[in-house]
């Protein structure tokens, strides 16, 4: 789907191909075909997130990949023009690619009590690109959290699913405290969720346009 200038295709979960000038993926997960990607963002290590497997389907010798440091250890051994790890606050450029990191992390979603299942210490990201002059933020595994009203975006990709990130209801929250032009969510329908949760948080979002893609 075009949104703005950019064409997304939303594969599973939280994996994006996000294209114009150059092919960028989203934490790859559940991809059915290969492809050669130039920028893999891998917001943490979480095997929905971080899968090797698929990873493998979308790299070339040409592609960077940009990462949480958590996912270190399991890419030691890719075969990539350049693995690059980014704390949260720093950015950096891959070519003409703006690539901002940014927190994400829980303030309400525990495995068990005082255990966030994504804590803030652990530098888990999100992250905010820049193509071609459109301006996309990918939240990554969080939940509504105090640094989002700072990010200026187009388009917002956010998870819907409760459990793990954010519900509908926190999401909607979110879209209005970043208020972008157009808000998509994901993270549903693989491990957790549903498109009962996408189609609600459409419902519910009144500041920006919503498509579920």
């Amino acid at each position: 789907m075009k949104l703005l200038n950019l064409e997304f295709t939303h594969i599973a979960h939280d994996t994006f191909k996000i294209q114009r000038s150059k092919v960028i993926y989203t934490d790859p997960f559940k991809v059915k075909s290969q492809d050669e990607a130039d920028i893999v963002l891998l917001s943490h290590e979480h095997f929905d997130h971080l899968s090797m497997a698929d990873l493998n389907k979308v790299i070339s010798q040409e592609t960077t990949v940009v990462a949480s440091p958590l996912c270190k250890d399991d890419l030691q051994s890719l075969r990539v023009k350049a693995t690059l790890f980014l704390d949260p606050g720093k950015m950096l450029t891959v070519g003409d690619i703006r690539i901002e990191a940014v927190p994400a992390y829980n303030t309400n979603k525990f495995r068990e009590p005082g255990k966030a299942f994504h804590p803030k210490e652990e530098k888990r990201l999100g992250f905010v690109i820049t193509m071609d002059g459109t301006r996309v933020y990918f939240a990554g595994d969080t939940d509504l959290i105090p640094e989002m009203k700072s990010i200026q975006c187009d388009v917002a990709l956010l998870p819907v699913s409760g459990t793990y990130v954010m519900t509908v209801e926190e999401a909607v929250q979110a879209a209005a405290a970043i208020n972008p032009k157009i808000a998509v969510p994901m993270h549903y329908g693989a491990i957790v969720g549903s498109n009962a949760d996408a189609t609600k948080f459409q419902s519910l979002v009144k500041n920006c346009r919503v498509e579920v893609i």
